[in-house]
């Protein structure tokens, strides 16, 4: 039964994995849902648990084609705060001149960095290298750099959704004033965080299971108690752990 549920689950998986990569596809949170997803237990996985497994070339060779075949991910920049109030005018003024377009491109890279996932250290990094305009006092600033972020699996157990959770830890403009890179550096890092988070990387209908036993008259369900997930060998290995239970056909 293991190994039935982990190939059902590896054709399926790929549809959460596109979902993922196109940085959208989900409502937006203030927070995302769930809890982070743990390590396996030292102890061994419990019974009924499928194994899920995600090399790290797979999700760039995704990311590569989504830059060779679509538009790059492109978000408006988030203006918050005072920044939006003493600067919403000037951007109104540069957008209508069609100086600045006021968002951040993703690239796949520049910098001197690819972007890409990189699973090392048990954790999954993701350098992002990006371009983008704003105004800043009337003046259209054109900007370019990379980011340094990381991603946080989480595990919503009401919905029984997989999430992710992107993390910029520092931003990093190339050739900017530092005035300027104090207002914009910020901007950045909130609007990816706020555009890109939650990442939906499976949906419980996809990994739970309701299978018709003919023999029996019954369905053979499993919904799903616990994920654990752990990083090693340039590979994600995602650990489902299921609940499951029979259930007899009622006679209309």
């Amino acid at each position: 039964m293991g190994k039935f549920i982990t190939g059902t689950l590896l054709g399926l998986v790929f549809g959460g994995a596109l979902v993922f990569y196109f940085f959208g596809g989900v409502p937006r949170a203030s927070q995302v849902p769930g809890a982070p997803i743990q390590t396996p237990d030292p102890n061994g996985v419990p019974a009924g648990t499928a194994q899920i497994v995600l090399r790290q070339d797979f999700f760039n060779q995704v990311l590569q084609t989504i830059f060779r075949d679509m538009n790059a991910p492109s978000f408006p920049l988030n203006l918050t705060g005072e920044n939006r109030a003493n600067d919403s005018k000037a951007v109104g003024y540069a957008l209508q001149q069609n100086q600045c377009d006021g968002k951040i491109t993703l690239l796949p890279e520049g910098s001197g960095v690819q972007t890409s996932l990189r699973f090392e250290n048990n954790k999954i990094a993701a350098p992002l290298a990006f371009s983008g305009s704003t105004s800043v006092l009337g003046q259209c600033i054109q900007f370019k750099g990379w980011a340094q972020a990381n991603l946080e699996l989480r595990f919503d157990a009401s919905q029984q959704n997989v999430l992710g959770q992107i993390n910029i830890e520092t931003v990093n403009l190339d050739g900017v004033n530092p005035l300027i890179s104090g207002f914009v550096t910020p901007i950045v890092q909130t609007t990816i965080n706020n555009r890109v988070n939650p990442i939906q990387i499976l949906q419980g209908k996809q990994i739970a299971l309701s299978l018709p036993i003919a023999a029996t008259n019954g369905n053979l369900q499993a919904n799903v108690k616990d994920v654990r997930a752990e990083v090693k060998d340039n590979a994600l290995n995602l650990y489902v752990i299921y609940d499951f239970a029979g259930k007899m056909k009622t006679d209309n």
